[in-house]
């Protein structure tokens, strides 16, 4: 199962930690929207891509 995180934000302790548990044997992608004009085309390919998509505020 390919899990994609999604970040709205700097991702806190406590973020980093339930990502860490639910990423645990899987494999990961990320997409940080925090950056300067994101390239949502390549966010929309790696949800399509992801079996599951967790967005992280």
């Amino acid at each position: 199962m390919k899990i994609l995180n999604v970040y709205r934000s700097e991702p806190d302790e406590t973020v980093k930690k339930l990502v860490e548990i639910v990423s645990r044997d899987r494999e990961t992608d990320s997409f940080d929207l925090t950056e300067s004009n994101p390239d949502y085309d390549a966010l929309v390919d790696k949800i399509f891509d992801a079996d599951q998509t967790i967005c992280w505020w």
